[in-house]
């Protein structure tokens, strides 16, 4: 097995993807709305991929948060609120955005496991900051770092109930970045003192079995390298200052913040510490050079996917969605007027 997350460029299988996926044999997948159309479509796509690797058990990976981030749209599934509207309620009822945020979040999985994906690249943990790009903005759960850790600790047990596991994402934070690391690298001058607000939600959920990294380079740890590419955020500020033992997958690797070619930037993630490199283009050459780029997963890396499997029950469906849903929007209606 490669440690290795790929994209896929259609709503089916092409011969090519098949072959290639059967001999580089990666970790996981992720889709996005081009693999997208409808349950049936979605479900044998899953179906395909999984007939593949000969188990029922497999990573496969989508961002799905709700409000502007989200593959899987209206009119064959809900629309799902973004992490700002859990924010605004717990200001006036704390216990009660926590319930609304895990109804929701249980909601938003089961549409997830109907078509047999088992992960969600989701919630953001990412402690907003006035002035900061608002590529985080509305997605973010809340601006203090405790209220921050309560909101996604209830997103990640909804998830769980419906079968799905999720993500932290973006360690160790996005929230102060000035630009968008899909375009350009962002650069973060605060110091450790500082940096110290952004960690607190992940050191609260460092047990969460999967995370993800940010691409973004803060000068009081590594003035060099982004966060992804970097020994010392990964080793040391990932791992041992937030305490996270995980499975660590790269934010996306066709992202611009980062430099050199995709199979380099993936080369260079693994051996920065992280488990999974994630490339979610799907271009073949890309892949092909990514196979050949990394090692074998190292065996403390398949160990951490492996316990990440077991944990998913694929016969676990949750709750009643309906009654979620009316549960999650009388809530939310707490904090209106």
């Amino acid at each position: 097995m490669i440690p290795a997350i790929f994209g896929l460029s259609g709503l089916t299988l092409t011969d090519e993807e098949r072959a290639f996926f059967r001999d580089a044999d990666p970790a996981g997948y992720i889709l996005f709305g081009r693999n997208v159309a409808s349950r049936e479509q979605l479900r044998a796509l899953v179906d395909g991929l999984k007939a593949i690797h000969g188990r029922d058990r497999l990573f496969v990976c989508i961002d799905q948060e709700g409000g502007r981030v989200a593959r899987m749209k209206p009119p064959v599934w809900a629309a799902y609120p973004p992490g700002d509207a859990f924010d605004r309620l717990y200001d006036i009822a704390p216990a009660s955005a926590i319930e609304a945020a895990r109804a929701n979040a249980e909601a938003l999985g089961l549409d997830l496991a109907e078509v047999g994906i088992t992960a969600d690249c989701h919630p953001s943990l990412d402690v907003r900051r006035p002035g900061a790009h608002d590529v985080i903005g509305d997605r973010a759960l809340g601006s203090e770092p405790m209220r921050v850790a309560a909101l996604g600790r209830a997103v990640l047990a909804g998830l769980a109930r419906a079968g799905v596991v999720g993500c932290i994402k973006h360690m160790p934070g996005h929230g102060r970045a000035m630009a968008d690391s899909h375009r350009e690298l962002p650069t973060v001058d605060a110091s450790e003192a500082e940096l110290e607000l952004d960690l607190q939600p992940f050191r609260a959920l460092a047990d969460t079995p999967v995370g993800m990294t940010a691409h973004v380079r803060y000068t009081a740890w590594d003035a060099d390298r982004p966060g992804t590419l970097s020994p010392f955020v990964v080793g040391e500020v990932i791992r041992r200052r937030i305490g996270f033992t995980g499975l660590l997958l790269t934010d996306d690797l066709d992202m611009e913040a980062l430099s050199g070619t995709v199979p380099e930037r993936a080369e260079r993630a693994i051996a920065a510490g992280c488990d999974i490199a994630l490339n979610c283009w799907a271009r073949m050459d890309d892949m092909i050079g990514i196979a050949k780029a990394v090692p074998t997963m190292r065996e403390d890396a398949a160990g951490r996917l492996e316990r990440v499997l077991a944990s998913i029950d694929p016969a676990h469906r949750g709750g009643d969605q309906a009654e979620l849903v009316a549960r999650r929007d009388a809530l939310l209606a707490l904090g209106v007027g």
